[in-house]
């Protein structure tokens, strides 16, 4: 079933929304947690600058003997300052691309033009700064940052200021952000199903309504429904569909009324064939009348096996067979094998059965044996005999209307050869095919197909 909903073109498009969208909410997500570590990092930063910068400023104006005390009462356990002859920071290259900097210039103000040296960078192991936070809690996985300054005394010493502090994890509570995202996820299925419905339903639609009036079922035009695109789409299968039915309206039309014209003319002739003294010529002239009326009649009932629209009915394909061999008085045997329902118009089958069983006893003689199987999709009628078969180039131009392999043009040798051509063009009005084959073990096999049609 699931392989089914992602076939479909709703599916395909609902899944490519959904990941589309997922992978759209990681990208933003990962833009997220950089942005707010650079935010981090920068008020933290901008803190620990703006307290280096005031107790530089109180150092360089407190008397010598207090600088002692103003160095412990800044500590704190995550931060150390210390006065020393030389900078911590060995080097000029700013870590922070001048931030922090920036930040100390402005407190100590724009006139004051001391050296300052900054290095932040990500700390490796778990010592903090001062001995005394080793009491301290300390949380496990969380990055830890590292930012020294070295700030330029008045008296030419520096004081360098040494603090660690962790960046804060990133919180994400876990059963709201599921729950969201599963309602975001259902509400957007659902959207996306509704629409996409509006879309697919129109195309399922045309696509049944051709498979059955490939079948030559009467079909109404189809309401005109959906985008704009769908809705053209529509009106121009509901359009074709028209003209199609005319031309075979047509086209009947013409071969029955030249069916009604011909026979005329040609009744006079089998009168006057019939008043001809000479008793050869006489048959010779009333065979060729006969065998042009039945080529009129064999015409015309091809022409009307194209457009014929008989209802459908399910039937039993073994109780179908039966009753066919009872009329054509024993003419084939039914092999065993399952039975199978079968939708299929009644008359038209039992004419194209008729014509393919009897061109299998013209030409193979004995009697053919007719065999119903199938499968999940579709039925078959195979109809065997056991004459010599057909060369291969002659399998196909056998269906070509007036087509016979029997050169004297006889009907008693050769018919009139629609028959096969008919069977094909009933099976065809179906949505099936036939076709021959030569048997492996000699004489010929007919099969012919008959889709299963969905309920519904």
């Amino acid at each position: 079933m699931t392989g089914r909903v992602f076939d479909s073109l709703r599916g395909q498009i609902v899944l490519l929304t959904l990941g589309a969208l997922t992978l759209a909410q990681a990208v933003s997500l990962w833009l997220f947690v950089d942005e707010r570590s650079l935010a981090v990092r920068a008020a933290l930063g901008a803190e620990a600058a703006g307290r280096a910068a005031n107790v530089a400023h109180l150092l360089d104006e407190a008397p010598e003997a207090l600088r002692g005390a103003i160095l412990r009462a800044a500590d704190s356990p995550l931060v150390r300052f210390a006065i020393d002859a030389t900078p911590a920071v060995d080097h000029l290259d700013h870590g922070d691309e001048g931030g922090v900097e920036a930040r100390m210039r402005h407190i100590l103000g724009q006139g004051d033009a001391r050296e300052i040296r900054i290095e932040l960078h990500e700390a490796h192991g778990d010592l903090l700064p001062l001995a005394s936070a080793a009491d301290e809690p300390r949380e496990g996985g969380l990055t830890r940052l590292e930012l020294t300054l070295s700030l330029a005394l008045a008296d030419g010493q520096w004081l360098n200021v040494d603090t660690r502090f962790n960046r804060p994890p990133l919180q994400w509570p876990v059963v709201s952000t599921l729950s969201f995202g599963i309602s975001a996820a259902l509400l957007l299925v659902a959207l996306f199903w509704f629409l996409l419905s509006r879309l697919t339903g129109p195309l399922r639609e045309v696509a049944a309504a051709s498979e059955r009036f490939g079948r030559g079922e009467a079909e109404p035009d189809l309401p005109l429904k959906g985008p704009r695109e769908l809705r053209h789409l529509t009106a121009r299968f509901n359009d074709m569909k028209t003209r199609i039915s005319r031309h075979i309206e047509d086209r009947t039309r013409v071969l029955a009324a030249l069916g009604h014209d011909l026979r005329s003319p040609l009744t006079a002739l089998r009168v006057q064939a019939e008043m001809v003294e000479e008793e050869d010529l006489r048959a010779g002239m009333i065979s060729s009348v006969e065998e042009m009326q039945a080529m009129v009649e064999t015409t015309l009932a091809y022409a009307r096996g194209m457009s014929e629209a008989e209802p459908r009915e399910d039937v039993s394909g073994r109780d179908f067979l039966a009753q066919l061999r009872q009329d054509m008085l024993g003419g084939f045997e039914i092999g065993p094998g399952e039975d199978h329902r079968i939708s299929l118009r009644p008359r038209a089958m039992r004419r194209a059965l008729r014509n393919v069983i009897e061109n299998a006893q013209r030409y193979a003689g004995g009697v053919p044996r007719v065999t119903l199987c199938g499968t999940a999709r579709e039925h078959r009628i195979l109809i065997e005999d056991e004459g010599p078969g057909l060369p291969e180039a002659e399998l196909e131009r056998v269906f070509d209307p007036f087509y016979r392999l029997e050169g004297s043009r006889s009907r008693e040798t050769g018919g009139t050869g629609l028959g096969l051509s008919i069977a094909r063009t009933i099976l065809r009005a179906h949505g099936g095919d036939v076709y021959l084959e030569n048997r492996p073990g000699g004489g010929l096999c007919a099969v012919l197909v008959l889709p299963e049609v969905a309920k519904g």
